[in-house]
């Protein structure tokens, strides 16, 4: 295991020491909790958003708090659920009046977790609070972390338009609404070209062959559909293309919002190549593209590979997709 660490044990502790040290009049950081906050937060009047998970999808979900996404992001271990305590320390923190919006990933831990802080801010504190749970990935149906389809790369684009959204002074019931929106007309599927080393277990989480794939990976290395013989980058973005279309049922005419993510590991050139097939074959298929974004977003630790999203659009999705965003992990329009 080569890795710039130094003792496996503090990798998350550290990691957090790093990002409030990297962007101080933008973050605040609650070390003992592993709690990432909006520096100008809480904000009056403003529905607020909170996510969380396990470390090691960076910059999800610490790298997405800020003016326009999260108020707060809670930092599991590595891939390992946030705990109640943290979620409700958070949930109080960055309520403003308006509600709380938890939104979180389909993994099992995620899931009950926050169920459980939700119900005890709104018993112990008062804080209406709606959770909106993304499983967008159509690879398979149960995985090793998850009851049903796991959320995966809708969760960004989630947390950026519903973020649009809350900046905006819509309640809580319309964020609700449109977060699970956003979630029913978006979807994805992932591909990997090696595994990767949590640095507790030193070692890979799985065994991937140089000539081989796994299609429809998690972002844990829980496996996907089928490993398969390794194909040109065409042939990949097919594999993952047109399960995601089929299953939205796009048709020609319709516009979509894409998301060509990493998951850590391949270079940007190689996003930026495979963008270009997934982009070829939505032409092909009459499907235009309202917006795109390139780059690691929901990543897994150093894994090799990438993901497609693709998201219907329509004129209120874009709008709020264009509104301006400051975080670490994405910016524009300030």
């Amino acid at each position: 295991m080569k890795k710039l660490i130094n003792d496996p044990a503090d990798v998350v502790a550290e990691a957090l020491l790093g990002m409030a040290a990297a962007h101080p009049g933008r973050l605040r950081v609650d070390h003992d909790l592993k709690i990432v906050y909006r520096a100008d937060g809480p904000s009056q009047g403003k529905v607020g958003l909170v996510s969380g998970g396990g470390s090691g999808h960076e910059p999800l979900h610490g790298g997405f708090v800020g003016p326009g996404m999260l108020d707060a992001a809670c930092a599991g271990e590595m891939f390992t659920s946030p705990v109640p305590d943290q979620m409700m320390a958070a949930t109080g923190a960055v309520d403003g009046g308006a509600g709380v919006l938890h939104i979180v990933k389909n993994y099992t831990g995620d899931v009950m977790n926050f169920e459980m802080a939700a119900e005890l801010a709104a018993a112990d504190a008062g804080v209406e609070v709606v959770s909106v749970v993304t499983d967008d990935d159509v690879a398979v149906q149960d995985s090793l972390f998850t009851a049903g389809r796991r959320g995966v790369g809708v969760t960004v684009l989630l947390e950026k338009i519903v973020g649009a959204a809350a900046e905006e002074g819509r309640s809580l019931q319309d964020c609700a609404d449109l977060a699970r929106k956003i979630n029913q007309t978006g979807r994805s599927m992932g591909m990997a070209l090696t595994s990767c080393t949590v640095p507790a277990a030193g070692k890979p989480t799985f065994d991937l062959a140089d000539d081989e794939m796994e299609i429809g990976v998690g972002i844990h290395g829980e496996p996907g559909r089928e490993r398969r013989a390794l194909a040109p980058a065409a042939e990949i973005a097919q594999l993952l293309v047109e399960p995601v279309v089929a299953d939205l049922g796009l048709d020609r005419g319709e516009d979509v919002i894409v998301l060509l993510n990493g998951m850590g590991g391949s270079p940007l050139i190689e996003l930026y190549l495979m963008y270009h097939e997934v982009s070829r074959i939505l032409d092909g298929a009459g499907i235009g593209v309202a917006r795109s974004l390139v780059g690691n977003y929901i990543t897994s630790l150093e894994m090799a590979g990438c993901s497609v999203t693709l998201l219907r659009a329509d004129d209120d999705t874009v709008r709020l997709w264009d509104a301006p965003v400051n975080t670490p992990g994405l910016r524009w329009g300030i």
